[in-house]
């Protein structure tokens, strides 16, 4: 699978005609899905590779997201949140779900550097890096702090959907952003990386 690593897909911001097509697919209307697909595998690949960071296993979860999205698209209720975050919000169970399997906490220290067509060699680099102290950093977080800044900072997606997906309270997330943010800074201050 070849995913597009660019700024644009980090953006969350739905389709213009997302509602019509969300409709058009409720009614069966399988091109109608495969547009909402190809506007959101990107986020979603990127969002799962990051949690899980193995590529055949992100393709596998990310086939599953699509397939359970196709399967209960009639659970999905229009206007109550994006249909990206709907999204991650069966990514999230879906990677849940792979560790409880596999019986494994996530290996954050697995993590690497996403591939990019848009960046130089010296960029590629100071991205690597920057993911690496990054992933140092994330070990001394909770889960949910973790998964917090993964969709906030990973996904781009604002507080309000965050609490959706994570079936918490908007100031709760908030909280737990702000206290993630402050031990980030506290071990990268710690460890001169800032």
């Amino acid at each position: 699978m070849t995913v597009r690593t660019d700024r644009a897909a980090h953006i969350d911001s739905p389709l213009p005609e997302e509602a019509r097509l969300v409709q058009q697919a409720k009614s069966g209307d399988s091109e109608a899905f495969a547009q909402l697909y190809d506007a959101y595998v990107e986020r979603v690949y990127r969002y799962i590779l990051f949690r899980v960071s193995e590529d055949e296993t992100t393709e596998d979860l990310v086939s599953q997201v699509f397939l359970k999205a196709w399967q209960n698209l009639d659970r999905y209720k229009a206007g109550s949140s994006p249909f990206i975050a709907w999204l991650y919000t069966i990514a999230r169970n879906l990677v849940i779900d792979h560790y409880r399997a596999k019986k494994d906490i996530l290996p954050l220290e697995a993590v690497r550097a996403l591939p990019s067509d848009m960046q130089s060699p010296p960029e590629e680099v100071e991205a690597r890096f920057d993911l690496e102290a990054m992933r140092d950093a994330l070990q001394f977080l909770t889960g949910d702090q973790q998964q917090v800044l993964i969709l906030k900072y990973i996904a781009g997606l604002p507080n309000e959907n965050i609490a959706k997906i994570m079936n918490k309270q908007e100031g709760t997330i908030r909280g737990l952003q702000m206290r993630a943010l402050q031990t980030l800074s506290k071990y990268m201050h710690e460890k001169e990386l800032v």
